[in-house]
């Protein structure tokens, strides 16, 4: 569902997506789009009204600096670098999703478990494009919840110039290397608890 955000490109509720075991991704649970430093007043104060639990800014530190997010200031907000800033993987290249992945675990493992440890409220994901790096993230997430590779394929290709197909060969390159998403991210640090609180926090009862 498109989020009526002015100022915002691309962002959506992620809700409707199914798991596995029939149950549903909940509609308000996880919300991913482009940077916020483009908003408008307008989309500023749609976001606020949202009731967002946290809002999770993928992008670099430098990033926040020449593009500041207007939430900086906010208890909601948090800058957590997906990955390492000399780390310039950030294109849909064939194997560039790979590469951030395969570098970058206990980082990117680090910024996961904040999606289940943050207060209540619609989770915010969001980096410069809101294609690499979130589209990256959010895989990981709904992977962890049980929504089929063809779905999340499905979400990520809703975002202009990506295909389904990149995130496919992701979802494939761990399952091939690391042993499948919840391997790779027990073996960055997270341990099951987590996973099922990231789980539980999206699906529906």
């Amino acid at each position: 569902m498109k989020l009526v955000w002015d100022g915002c490109l691309n962002g959506r509720d992620v809700g409707g997506l199914p798991s596995a075991d029939g149950r549903r991704i909940r509609f308000g649970a996880l919300f991913r789009s482009d940077s916020h430093d483009r908003l408008t007043n307008d989309g500023i104060a749609a976001v606020r009204g949202a009731g967002i639990g946290r809002i999770l800014d993928l992008r670099w530190a430098r990033e926040t600096v020449s593009g500041p997010s207007p939430f900086a200031g906010d208890p909601v907000y948090r800058n957590t670098p997906l990955i390492a800033e000399l780390a310039e993987q950030g294109t849909t290249m064939p194997d560039a999703y790979r590469t951030m992945l395969d570098e970058n675990r206990r980082r990117i493992t680090g910024v996961f478990v904040q999606l289940g440890d943050a207060p209540p409220g619609p989770l915010a994901v969001h980096c410069g494009a809101g294609r690499d790096r979130t589209g990256v993230l959010v895989a990981l997430a709904l992977s962890v919840a049980d929504v089929p590779p063809a779905s999340i394929a499905e979400d990520y290709a809703r975002t202009d110039g990506c295909s389904g197909d990149t995130i496919l060969r992701t979802l494939a390159h761990l399952n091939d290397r690391h042993g499948g998403v919840h391997a790779y991210l027990l073996k960055g640090g997270a341990t099951h608890a987590q996973l099922a609180q990231v789980r539980n926090r999206l699906l529906s009862s």
